[in-house]
């Protein structure tokens, strides 16, 4: 039997590209952050990076130990994807296998880059400002993590086994990652790291967790508009053909006279909101209309091409709106 491979679409490319640029690009600026802000200025962290550190720190001192943060995160990300290869499956280590070497790999790199740095300017980035390290430290980390997971890959490490827990048991993922982060902050005191030293670190997991979620879901939020007017014909032809998006009706009813309705949804970009809501005013001034931030939108018009409808026509001539259905009749049981 024979296989026929269809050829990738150029859509199909352009979006492969992108998704391996920004794999690449937050995993170059995520390593950024830890060699030039947090390793140099012997600042702990959460991740395969914090164990790093405190293999570094357990060596003895006298002798340049920066290699041993790289090793380590070479080490722990591979045998960490190995096991994530048999609990998750292939299709699991195919989308992690590219986050798992590029970290580590530019993490070297820029441990070269800043040793020529400091050999040129004879001190370290940010030197005798600590909290500045930190924030610098913590907001490129965030960002650069924040880009891998806002196209859906992993950066591996100890990503890894918070999944595994939670196929195997059901345990929050989040609740496991944030478990495992501050457990490897705590666990470089036995390290001989002083306790502002490992607030400091705690400090950093916190500032880039939160810019994780603030980057991670960038340009992809929208606010949710539900709408309830006597005039929704009118609206509804508005929405289609001037805003050009797409509206759901849904059957409603008023709580105080039970009348029955309409309540549109639609959804749009947060630009034109304000082009909305006067949109619909001006077609009734008494409408209901409700707002909501939605975190994430996909689908035609979003992340799909737009359809485009005939504006010589009325939106009420393309698809027909079918009546409310009447109040059931109330009946005395017997």
């Amino acid at each position: 039997m024979k296989v026929h491979l269809t050829q990738p679409t150029a859509k199909q490319v352009r979006h492969f590209l992108i998704y391996c640029l920004i794999v690449v690009a937050g995993n170059f600026i995520a390593s950024a952050a830890s060699a030039y802000f947090i390793v140099p200025h012997e600042f702990v962290m959460g991740g395969t990076t914090g164990v790093g550190i405190f293999v570094r720190n357990l060596l003895p001192e006298g002798e340049s130990t920066e290699w041993a943060v790289t090793v380590t995160v070479y080490i722990a990300n591979i045998a960490l994807f190995l096991v994530g290869a048999v609990f998750l499956g292939k299709r699991f280590a195919a989308a992690t296998l590219a986050g798992t070497l590029l970290y580590p790999t530019f993490m070297a790199l820029h441990t070269k880059l800043n040793e020529l740095y400091v050999a040129r300017e004879g001190h370290i980035i940010a030197e005798g400002d600590p909290l500045l390290a930190v924030l610098f430290g913590a907001l490129l980390f965030g960002f650069g993590i924040g880009m891998v997971v806002r196209v859906g890959a992993s950066t591996g490490g100890t990503d890894i086994p918070p999944l595994i827990l939670n196929k195997l048991f059901g345990i929050p993922i989040v609740v496991t990652m944030w478990t495992l982060d501050i457990t490897i902050v705590l666990i470089q005191l036995f390290a001989g790291v002083t306790l502002e030293t490992v607030l400091y670190g705690i400090l950093i997991t916190l500032i880039a967790a939160l810019i994780v979620d603030v980057v991670s879901p960038i340009g992809l939020k929208r606010t949710q508009v539900k709408i309830i007017s006597k005039k929704y014909r009118e609206i509804r032809t508005m929405i289609l053909n001037d805003l050009n998006c797409g509206v759901t009706m849904l059957y409603g009813r008023t709580g105080f006279l039970r009348e029955n309705c309409y309540v549109l949804m639609t959804i749009v970009g947060n630009r034109d909101v304000v082009r909305l809501k006067n949109a619909i005013y001006k077609i009734d001034p008494d409408a209901f209309l409700m707002f909501s931030v939605v975190s994430e939108v996909r689908g035609r018009g979003f992340t799909s091409e737009r359809m485009q409808l005939p504006r010589e026509q009325e939106a009420e001539d393309l698809t027909e709106v079918q009546e409310l259905p009447e109040e059931p009749s109330k009946t005395t049981p017997q």
